[in-house]
């Protein structure tokens, strides 16, 4: 455990100390590390989480994952300082700009194949907000606030904030949050849907690992299939999504883990599962 519980484990990559990354008992821990920036996202920054998870699906040994950062903000926004000069802006750039940068780095936490818990120890605001409702649980230290800071600024909301948001909370509920920009805090985002579970700042990593050893224990593939289905149903018919759910079932029984799951039921014995 970290000295600081409200920190994750992990060693910063030399050409890169701003993200700290460990992996623990099969849980990959990726970490932003700019306190002094209230952790606002830099292009150096995106790129290296997207790496991580890419890693992350691509690693048997990695069988969940928990995104965290360091100080008292989760992720501040966008810190557009560090991104490489593209001299003159002509039109196509900004939306260039935001396909191949926020977009990305959401589309990375959605579609990567472990389990990834956002363990927010403080201010998510604009895309970071969004970077923890992509992922696919939310612990949030009673202490963190959500803002959907864009309206303050006079921009449109990015980085999938109108798609994530309706989606979790009802349309309603997201306009109030993206036309006003006040600041939702960690209990009232739990009362909404936003926040799986609020607890104090001091057991949050302590949570976080034990959801995420709890996870790391399951099997890998279900899991992986059953995040599948439940995001793609959201914008699916019936009959997409029916045939989809079948279609996973089928592959998952080619699984080890798969077997040993009916096999420990059958013999009324606690499934080993190894992510196979």
């Amino acid at each position: 455990m970290p000295s600081r519980p409200e920190y994750a484990p992990g060693s910063a990559d030399p050409l890169d100390p701003s993200v700290l990354h460990a992996t623990d008992n099969g849980v990959s821990w990726i970490t932003l590390n700019r306190p002094e920036a209230m952790n606002a996202v830099t292009w150096d920054q995106r790129e290296r989480v997207i790496a991580l998870l890419a890693r992350a699906s691509a690693d048997p040994a990695v069988r969940a994952v928990v995104l965290t950062a360091t100080g008292r903000g989760f992720c501040a926004g966008a810190d557009l300082r560090g991104a490489p000069s593209t001299g003159d802006r002509i039109p196509g750039d900004v939306a260039r700009t935001i396909r191949l940068g926020a977009q990305r780095l959401i589309a990375a936490v959605l579609d990567c194949e472990k389990p990834v818990i956002a363990a927010v120890n403080g201010t998510a605001a604009g895309i970071g907000a969004h970077l923890a409702f992509a992922c696919d649980l939310v612990l949030a230290a009673d202490s963190a606030k959500f803002i959907e800071v864009f309206v303050r600024r006079g921009l449109v909301p990015d980085g999938g904030g109108a798609y994530l948001l309706p989606r979790l909370i009802g349309p309603q509920r997201a306009k109030e949050l993206m036309f006003f920009g006040d600041a939702l805090p960690a209990a009232e985002a739990e009362r909404l849907g936003l926040v799986n579970r609020v607890v104090p700042a001091e057991e949050l990593t302590a949570t976080a690992r034990a959801w995420s050893l709890r996870l790391a224990d399951g099997p890998t593939r279900a899991l992986a299939l059953t995040k599948q289905l439940v995001n793609a149903s959201l914008d699916a018919d019936r009959a997409t999504a029916f045939a989809a759910e079948a279609m996973a079932q089928e592959i998952n029984m080619t699984t080890q883990d798969a077997s040993e799951g009916v096999a420990s039921f059958v013999e009324r014995r606690t499934p080993k599962y190894r992510g196979l």
